[in-house]
């Protein structure tokens, strides 16, 4: 594996679901074409719904992201036909779609979203990646997903999201782990970390030095100049920073 220190990972600003406002949606295809023409690498949100297809969208429920109610887990793909992304004509796009689209032409940091049962959407996503030509990686909260990529693709570069996670619902032992990343060592065995960005510095992220650090998501200027003396990238969004 190439040295990740050294790699886009920390080297190129990554943009929160592609570079969105008020024209482009997040996790659209042109919130993903806005910012390779900036030069950014793309993180984006990858689920899996009722057929088996796996979509880029980040919510459970459409209603934020659509003019639809609803929970994205019951769709089938030729629901995605009919539905549009709020403030656009464009559509839900699938996994698959997007690798196509974006075809290696910057980066992209894939969350997978799995808060059940692990490895149908992770044998699809390994699947799908397999012969992908660009450059990427994968990260998730949940550390038996990346404890899937370490067994079933080793060679997938792999992070670990944590934080204090205080907004988020989980029960109180997910959030304790997480925020001091307890499974890392012997379940997940991140590449990289994923860290919340408003909180840090912080002792938990000392004890894993060894390992690139990423802030997540930064949201204005003043915010990254603080963060970035303590990471060495960012996930950013609603901005653009000024290195």
């Amino acid at each position: 594996m190439k040295d990740i220190f050294d790699s886009w990972l920390v080297c190129q600003p990554i943009a929160h679901r592609g570079l969105h406002d008020k024209e482009r949606p997040e996790n659209s295809l042109s919130a993903f074409q806005n910012a390779i023409d900036n030069g950014y690498a793309i993180e984006l949100d990858v689920q899996m719904i009722a057929d088996g297809t796996l979509v880029v969208f980040h919510d459970e429920s459409l209603s934020r992201l659509t003019d639809n109610d609803g929970y994205l887990k019951f769709l089938n793909k030729s629901d995605l036909d009919i539905l549009t992304l709020k403030g656009s004509k464009e559509k839900i796009p699938t996994f698959e779609e997007t690798l196509n689209f974006i075809a290696g032409r910057t980066p992209i940091l894939i969350e997978i979203k799995n808060k059940s049962k692990v490895g149908e959407l992770e044998k699809k996503v390994i699947e799908l990646l397999q012969n992908y030509k660009g450059e990427f990686a994968v990260e998730s909260f949940n550390p038996y997903v990346l404890q899937y990529f370490e067994k079933h693709a080793p060679s997938f570069v792999r992070g670990q999201l944590a934080g204090f996670l205080k907004s988020e619902k989980m029960p109180f032992f997910q959030r304790f782990a997480l925020k001091r990343m307890l499974l890392n060592k012997h379940i997940s065995k991140p590449n990289f970390i994923a860290y919340e960005a408003k909180y840090l510095p912080n002792r938990f992220v000392r004890k894993f030095k060894e390992l690139p650090l990423i802030a997540w998501t930064v949201k204005n200027q003043n915010e990254y100049l603080r963060v970035v003396k303590y990471c060495d990238n960012v996930i950013f969004e609603d901005f653009e920073p000024k290195i």
